[in-house]
Parts: structure tokens; sequence; C-alpha cells
């Protein structure tokens, strides 16, 4: 605990049998539970792992007491109860899991995917343990010991003092990013957290990559933590539920963590394009529902005219090329329409996106 706060560390794990014992060893004492979500693992991951929660179970000091929480009826109460329903209702939306000791003794927790469900899958079955478990803030650290464990408690003060909502570790404000992270990674970690300041809201924040982040117990409870997505987009796809949610944030420096044994199985080349398609998504549906649905706001308006002119803008833009190579004479009204709506998508666009920048400032500590 931190200050009478239950802490849990959430790490998914495929195929980390060289690597897991390290993160497991090096836990620091604070940490209440470590959830390991096994994914499917080829290798000895579990063994590993069922190897030591035998070892932990005859520990002096080792045994922690809590139950789930329970709901008890009132007059009040009956939204409480609904929501409790309708967390049952979404069972069947997980990635298919066992738990293979869940009996409140254990200070390690391991739960075996039916499926392989990713690294996104394997956090949200995770994230949905701790929340079930009303954990008070829980942390992730990868399986491959690619995160420091001494700064797991920076990261989640932040949470414990109430401070923010979800906390994320920076590696690229360390002196030694440029050295240390691969010039690959580097690059595609700039472009993809360009594109999640837009995507998200977030207009602050720089290393949208890491994986060592830490989140409350309240915004476990805001977000669909089933609908995460799976895969290497995991990250961002949190920022944009997290502002749909009205969720602080804040970043933490930490200092980057490579060639330590780990086997990286991220392929850059696929993952940008498909992070990006998954920010434009995330973009338009971040708009509708926090500036339309849940509270309408002149962003939505400034965000669709700028879209219609560029749809517009777009269509003149056709017609005039295709004019020119067909040797068609092309009308001064061609022109100027072409003319209008893009200046008419720039001017909202630009209006939109600097009101989502002053309103969202306030989300980011």
């Amino acid at each position: 605990m931190i200050n009478n706060k239950t802490i849990a560390v959430v790490v998914p794990a495929y195929n980390e049998e060289t690597q897991i014992a390290v993160v497991i060893d090096t836990m620091p004492d604070f940490v209440d539970r470590i959830i390991i979500v096994n994914d499917c693992s080829k290798d000895k991951t579990a063994e590993i792992v069922k190897e030591h929660i035998s070892r932990l179970e005859t520990a002096e000091g080792a045994e922690i007491f809590w139950n789930p929480t329970e709901i008890v009826p009132t007059f009040f109460n009956r939204a409480d109860i609904i929501e409790m329903e309708m967390q049952k209702e979404e069972e069947p939306l997980y990635p298919a899991h066992k738990i293979y000791n869940d009996n409140n003794k254990d200070r390690i927790v391991l739960i075996d995917n039916l499926v392989n469900a990713k690294v996104g899958g394997a956090i949200a079955v995770g994230y949905k343990w701790c929340r079930d478990h009303s954990i008070d803030c829980t942390a992730v650290m990868a399986g491959d010991a690619q995160m420091d464990p001494d700064e797991l408690y920076g990261i989640c003060m932040p949470i414990v003092s109430g401070e923010a909502d979800y906390s994320k570790g920076n590696r690229l404000s360390h002196k030694t990013a440029r050295r240390m992270i691969p010039t690959k990674r580097r690059i595609g970690n700039t472009i993809l957290s360009a594109l999640t300041k837009i995507a998200s809201g977030y207009w602050r924040v720089s290393d949208t990559q890491t994986g060592y982040t830490a989140i409350s117990l309240r915004a476990l409870r805001e977000i669909d933590i089933y609908a995460i997505y799976r895969n290497y987009g995991m990250p961002n796809d949190m920022l944009i539920k997290l502002n749909i949610a009205k969720c602080t944030i804040k970043e933490i420096p930490i200092k980057p963590v490579y060639a330590v044994g780990e086997q990286s199985k991220m392929k850059i080349g696929k993952v940008i394009p498909t992070v990006s398609i998954l920010l434009i998504g995330g973009f338009f549906r971040r708009i509708f529902k926090r500036y339309c649905i849940n509270d309408f706001h002149p962003i939505f308006l400034f965000y669709s005219l700028g879209l219609i002119g560029g749809i517009l803008s777009l269509y003149f833009l056709f017609y005039i090329i295709g004019g020119l190579l067909g040797g068609v004479n092309v009308t001064v009204g061609t022109y100027q329409g072409f003319g209008v709506s893009f200046f008419m998508m720039i001017i909202m666009v630009g209006f939109a996106m600097w009101f989502d920048m002053y309103d969202n400032d306030s989300l980011q500590k």
C-alpha cells in the first residue's frame, strides 16, 4: 500500500520465460497484488509464475486478505446495483480466461487467457480483476523487464494522491533518450505521438507509446475496459477513452530501458499504419461522443464545418484536375469554389483545434 491505498500491478506476458522472474522478484514491497496475465504463452512463462506462487504461499507475511466489493441494497444505491449488473453482462465481451488462484491470499495472481488476446486484451483482463476487487491504483508493467521497478512509486503517486486519474511514463524527456531508444522506434513514436495529440485531445502528452502507466479505480469504472484496443495501439486508444470520460492525466519522466534480454514483438512498419487508422476513427468517435452526445460544444460545429469544407474542396479539386487533364475549360467559378471551401476548411479546423486545446488543458496536470 501507499498512503493506505491498495496497489496492484498488471503484467501482460507472452513468451517471457527468460524475463518474468526478474519482473516478479524486483517488484517493490508496496505492491499488494501482482496480476500476471499469461496470454497463451508457448514457453514456460506460466510454470515459472506458478513456482513463484507456490514458494510465496508459505512466506511469512505473504497473505493479503480483501474481498471484491459487495453492495447492500438501499433506497439510494439502485444506480450502483445496475452498474454491477451491467458489468456482469459485459463478461462475455472480455477475452476468455481463467484465474489460476483467486483465493484472496496470494500476492501473485495468475490469469491464463484461453485465447491469445494480444497486449491490449491481456491488460483488459488484468484491469477487470483490479476493478472488480476495488484496487485503488492499478499500474501496468511489461513482462519483459523493460520497466524500472524503482520508478513505479513515482508512476503511482499521482493516482494515490488524487492528482490525476491516469499517469504515464515519459521516456523522451530523459537526456539519454536519443542514445538509448532505437532510431526506428524514436521516429515511430514521434509520428504516433503527434497523431495521438490530435486524436485524444491531450495536446501536451509527449510519449504516447510507453506502456508504463497507472490508473485510478474511478477511471477504470468510467471506461469500457472490454473495448480496449487489443494490439499495440492500446496506449493510444486508452487516451481517447480517458478523454471522452474527462479523466485527468499526468506524465512522469522515466529513463528508457532497452537491451535487458527482451525480444521485441513489435514491427514498426505494420504498427504505424494500423495505429494511424485507429487514431483517425478514435478522433471522430471522441469528437462525436464528447462534444455532441455528452455535452454539445462549438468544437463539434467547427470540426463539422471543417469536414464539409474539406469534402467540397476535394470535389472542386478533382473537377479542376480532371478538366486540365482532359483539356476541358475550367470556369472561374470552379476555382472560386475550391478557394472558398479550402479556406473554410482551414479556418474551421483551426478554430476547432484551438478550442480543443483550451478545453482539455485542465485535464493535463
